[in-house]
């Protein structure tokens, strides 16, 4: 037999997918490659549908036991109190300020979280136990605690095991908190009691603030005692080393002139002789430098040259006169010779004026001279000296510097002191003028409403709860009721092509949806007739519906799919070949015939005789006629194989409806004799096992399964909505 193949997809339909797809075999079918979900959300919407009713019946079950058991609960009071926390204190420990210190968030978080810790602690616990009235005591513990005083022990060891007793329940009770940006803590205590409850957290209040006073006083005692231990331990050091300090000075002859403003010794007698030499040897070299220049200037010159010469008052006299004499005898020469008496004698004063000038200018030159040794001289006797005291110097900067350091340690002490009697002072005088770092802001009041049970935190317990234990419940039901439900359980579970489905009709509707050729159970047979046409190609095709159970639908699809193909003016064969239950007659709306199928196969009746095809143009059928008492060894018979191949010649498709599967050999025999055989599953009904079991004993035998056809589709229970109907509606309203 020729196998038709799939038309090819054009370039327009390419990437597309029409609605008429889900009902075409899946090799037809234009399909994109997707990736499949990790999570399946339509099996789970189908899951809640169909496992509505007990999740229903489970969660209702929860919130009626949640809540009979929240009105059985004791009802518990919650009091609560409130305190201010300041982390700032009086820091009066060495190496701190008096003044409030700055603190990092980090550190103020980590101040309340240390007074929460205090408020919850055991320590706390037993103060406020202790100092609660015993009547309190009683009534923390229950009315019943005296029965179990031990026998021998007296009022007073009672009354402490008691206390004891009760700082255990106080401790476990009791909570404290930080609300969020706040510097305020809240204590607070849960008990069937409100009177009760207050009165705990009040004392509760009373002793955290009275805690942190003892713990403040017992900060400021300590300080002042610690503090005058401090003081004398430096006070006993600091004359020590002013002692050690002069007595070494003794030992080196080192003698300070005076002492600096921080008790620093200063300067010794041989440091300032140096200091003193060194400026004045400074001063000798400059004078020296300054006379050596000036003689090494005028040593080479004409004395009459020099410029002091030339500056000095006497020579610039002498040589005045000089000048007015040699003026005198010029006149003179003119008029007389040089043997004239007045010549002679102004010739004579002249030379005594030279003698005098020369005389004169050599002892100024001279004298620089002088000025420039003796500078000489002075300099090298002060760098002697110089050199004598900067010895002596050296030595004694080497003793002096243990002598600081012994200084330097008495002035440290000395500054310590001064800070120690200071801080002592300061904080004998404003011990308590700073508050502690608690202070309570608000008493409890005794609670008038019940903070537990909660009915709203009840029963959304008992809804999530239950919640959770209904999906388990149905998801136990769904894993052991493994049924087909969806046209992808055909596909992927069964191994099946999807020729289409048909959706659920309720009984009263079947007849008007099977006359209606608009209705969405006749649209749909009438894709499934589409997508099996293109599989059997060919007239005189022999086409077997089947199931796996009775009562799937086989039999009406059967006779829809040949009313169809009769439509379409296509000569159709219908043969009725369910021996045991034979139902086409009733679904035509006559009686069961005297003769048919049956009388057929035992050769009591000829086929014309047999068939009634009065039902439809171009449609004929074949009803059973009698149950033969064996239906399997009639239809295994070579005259079953006879009147199929009788038939094939005379009609374009022939159909055959058949017996389930399960349990009997009447399908598994006409499959060897057909060209394709049609299984059809119902939705929510038909097991997987049950189903493969089915269509494994069609495989064993040879039979060609074209494909499955879904029946009684039920959307919701499959995990979509009912959209998809739409479709079959379109052209109805126009």
């Amino acid at each position: 037999m020729n196998e038709p193949s799939p038309a090819p997809k054009s370039a327009g339909s390419m990437g597309r997918e029409l609605w008429t797809d889900a009902y075409l075999p899946v090799e037809y079918a234009p399909r994109e490659s997707r990736p499949q979900p990790v999570f399946d959300t339509g099996w789970l919407r189908g899951a809640l549908f169909r496992q509505r009713w007990l999740i229903g019946g489970t969660l209702a079950a929860a919130l009626l036991l949640g809540f009979v058991a929240t009105l059985l609960m004791t009802p518990i009071y919650k009091a609560t109190a409130s305190v201010r926390v300041s982390p700032w204190g009086n820091m009066i420990v060495e190496g701190q300020e008096l003044q409030t210190p700055l603190m990092s968030a980090s550190e103020i978080d980590n101040f309340l979280s240390t007074q929460v810790e205090v408020v919850e602690s055991r320590s706390m616990a037993e103060i406020v136990a202790a100092a609660l009235e015993p009547s309190t005591i009683a009534t923390l513990l229950g009315a019943e605690i005296d029965r179990e005083r031990p026998a021998g022990a007296d009022d007073e060891e009672w009354a402490r095991e008691k206390a004891r007793l009760a700082g255990e329940v106080l401790h476990a009770g009791i909570s404290a908190d930080i609300p969020t940006a706040a510097m305020i803590l809240t204590i607070s205590y849960n008990s069937d009691d409100p009177v009760l409850a207050a009165q705990i957290v009040n004392q509760y209040l009373e002793a955290f603030a009275q805690a942190d006073t003892r713990r403040n006083l017992d900060s400021n005692a300590y300080a002042r005692e610690y503090l005058l231990e401090q003081i004398d331990l430096v006070r006993q050091r600091l004359r020590e080393a002013e002692r050690s300090a002069n007595i070494y000075a003794r030992n080196a002859g080192i003698i300070a002139q005076s002492a600096g403003e921080e008790g620093e010794g200063g300067a010794t007698v041989t440091t300032s002789n140096l200091a003193r030499i060194n400026e004045t040897a400074a001063d000798a070299r400059a004078r020296r430098i300054s006379a050596e220049q000036k003689w090494q200037a005028v040593r080479d010159l004409d004395p009459l040259r020099v410029p002091e010469v030339q500056a000095s008052a006497a020579v610039q006299s002498l040589l005045g006169e000089r000048a007015k004499l040699n003026g005198e005898l010029s006149v003179l020469r003119q008029r007389y010779d040089d043997q004239y008496p007045v010549i002679a004698d102004i010739k004579s004063r002249i030379a005594l004026l030279d003698e005098e000038i020369d005389r004169a200018a050599r002892d100024i030159k001279d004298s620089i001279r002088s000025e420039y040794d003796i500078a000489r001289r002075q300099e090298a006797a002060l760098r002697a000296e110089l050199n004598a005291v900067t010895e002596d110097a050296l030595i004694e900067q080497d003793e002096t510097i243990r002598y600081d350091e012994l200084q330097r340690e008495a002035s440290s002490l000395r500054m310590q002191l001064n800070a120690l009697l200071e801080r002592y002072n300061s904080l004998t005088t404003a011990a308590n003028v700073q508050s502690g770092s608690i202070t309570p802001l608000d008493r409890a009041t005794v609670p008038t409403e019940a903070v537990s049970p909660s009915m709203f935190r009840n029963m959304l317990i008992a809804l999530v709860l239950g919640a959770g234990f209904a999906g388990g419940l149905a998801l136990v039901r769904e894993i052991f009721v493994d049924q087909l439900r969806r046209p992808e359980d055909v596909e992927e579970r069964l191994g099946l092509t999807l020729l289409g489905m048909t959706p659920h009709v309720r009984n009263e509707e079947l007849e008007n949806q099977g006359s209606d050729n608009f209705s969405s159970l006749k649209e749909s047979y009438s894709s499934i007739r589409s997508a099996l046409d293109y599989t059997i190609g060919r007239d005189g095709a022999v086409v077997q519906l089947t199931s796996s159970q009775p009562s799937e639908g086989k039999s009406t699809t059967s006779l829809i799919l040949a009313e169809l193909f009769a439509r379409m003016g296509r000569k159709t064969l219908l043969i009725e070949a369910d021996l045991r239950r034979p139902s086409i007659h009733s679904l035509i709306g006559i009686g069961r015939p005297e003769i048919g199928l049956t009388e057929v196969l035992l050769g009591r009746a000829s086929f014309d005789d047999a068939k009634v095809d009065h039902v439809h143009t171009n449609l004929t059928i074949l009803p059973v006629g009698q149950v033969p008492p064996d239906p399997v060894v009639l239809l295994s018979s070579g005259h079953m194989q006879g009147l199929i191949e009788n038939v094939r010649n005379e009609y374009s498709v022939v159909i055959i409806d058949t017996s389930p599967v399960l349990g009997l050999a009447d399908a598994p025999e006409i499959a060897r004799l057909v060209d394709l055989t049609v299984f059809v599953v119902e939705a929510n009904r038909t097991s997987l096992g049950q189903a493969r079991s089915a269509v494994g004993r069609l495989q064993k035998v040879g039979a060609r399964i074209a494909g499955a056809v879904l029946t009684k589709y039920k959307p919701l229970e499959a995990g979509v909505d009912y959209s998809y109907k739409e479709y079959y509606r379109y052209g109805r309203d126009g």
